[in-house]
């Protein structure tokens, strides 16, 4: 089974900056878009961030445009995100996302979303 696993979250001041890395795991055969997602405490609903296709076409929300940059490596199978200029409303829970992926061996999976982690902007 593909998982997406996520580093980089934590606290950082207004104006600071954070990276944040998914890696999707096992040896993986092929994936497509991944992306970024987040959700507010006290939304039900989780936003788009960032995606980026497999050729590396990307989607920017509005809120995050000039601000953050995703990118990935498709030799490791990771997906980034450079947070820059950081404001106290990008506190959240930041997800990765993949639309579809295969494991080698295996069938395709769709909608894989990592764990999440928490991003918090305050000083």
């Amino acid at each position: 089974q593909v998982q997406l696993v996520e580093s980089g979250g934590g606290l950082v001041q207004p104006g600071g900056s954070l990276r944040l890395s998914c890696a999707a795991s096992g040896s993986i055969f092929s994936i497509s878009t991944m992306g970024w997602y987040r959700q507010t405490p006290g939304k039900q609903q989780r936003e788009l961030v960032a995606t980026s296709t497999s050729a590396r076409t990307t989607k920017y929300a509005d809120s995050v445009k000039g601000r953050f940059t995703i990118s990935r490596d498709n030799d490791r199978n990771t997906v980034y995100l450079q947070m820059n200029s950081l404001k106290p409303e990008d506190t959240a829970v930041y997800y990765c996302y993949t639309d579809r992926a295969r494991a080698n061996g295996a069938r395709d999976e769709y909608d894989i979303w990592g764990q999440g982690t928490q991003v918090t902007v305050s000083s």
